[in-house]
């Protein structure tokens, strides 16, 4: 039996500061083959070197990943700023390629925090490179040490930072069975605008959006600004979500 395979976008990195490589965190292939039960294949992000057309004829499912670079100004209309980078141009391009090809066939695909930054901008959204600066807005950042380096315990890094309200009877309140969730935060860039088909689904306390799904797709397109694929094989929020990307997935590559 065909077992389902869904694409995990890469990110841009150098090895000892000289050597290009396409890197994919092991968190997000563990989260596609433990809880979405797939496997995991990684795209790379070189628009030169990927096709999309055949891309999609391999994979059941597509899961925008998590990175330390923003989406360049460019995408959404604004200025680039040096205190805003790194920027990652080669992963904007194909992952925008990529969010529109899957909504346009139905391919369920799942956006986790830069992943749901490129949905939004990918309908027309727009971003603010640092969240926190906005008024009354917190720091969405990972926690830091006091001399400035990231701290070392992943388990206060990844920690439940702050409560999450869903839209009643949304889509995501009725997949999990709730309407206030409590997740991480890591990130600095944020949703300012939604993008024409954008449906805000998830509010945090200060009003970030956190949950996003895409009007109208005909397949699974969901986004969330939290690390989902931190610890789904134990949280039950974030299981949830993988599980439900999962049998998206299988019942696309079933009806293939």
């Amino acid at each position: 039996m065909r077992k389902s395979v869904v694409g995990v976008i890469a990110n841009s990195h150098q090895v000892e500061k000289r050597i290009p490589v396409q890197m994919a965190g092991e968190r997000n292939l563990r989260a596609i083959a433990e809880v979405a039960d797939a496997l995991p294949l990684v795209i790379a992000s070189l628009p030169d070197v990927i096709d999309i057309g055949a891309l999609l004829e391999v994979v059941d499912g597509v899961l925008l990943t998590g990175g330390r670079a923003n989406v360049h100004p460019t995408r959404y209309g604004a200025e680039p700023h040096p205190s805003y980078e790194p920027y990652d141009e080669k992963r904007d391009e194909v992952a925008l390629s990529l969010i529109d090809a899957c909504v346009a066939r139905g391919l369920p695909i799942f956006g986790v925090c830069r992943g749901l930054q490129e949905m939004n901008v990918a309908f027309g959204g727009t971003l603010h490179p640092e969240i926190r600066e906005l008024p009354s807005r917190m720091n969405h950042r990972m926690p830091r040490l006091e001399n400035g380096d990231i701290h070392p315990d992943p388990l206060v890094v990844f920690a439940d930072r702050h409560d999450v309200r869903l839209t009643p009877d949304g889509t995501f309140a009725t997949l999990l069975g709730c309407e206030t969730i409590r997740v991480n935060s890591l990130h600095g860039q944020g949703i300012l605008e939604p993008g024409e088909r954008v449906v805000i689904e998830g509010i945090a306390e200060d009003g970030t959006f956190e949950a996003i799904r895409i009007a109208d797709a005909p397949g699974f397109a969901l986004g969330v600004q939290w690390h989902a694929e931190y610890d789904p094989q134990r949280n039950p929020i974030n299981r949830a979500l993988f599980q439900a990307f999962g049998a998206a997935i299988a019942a696309h590559g079933k009806a293939r």
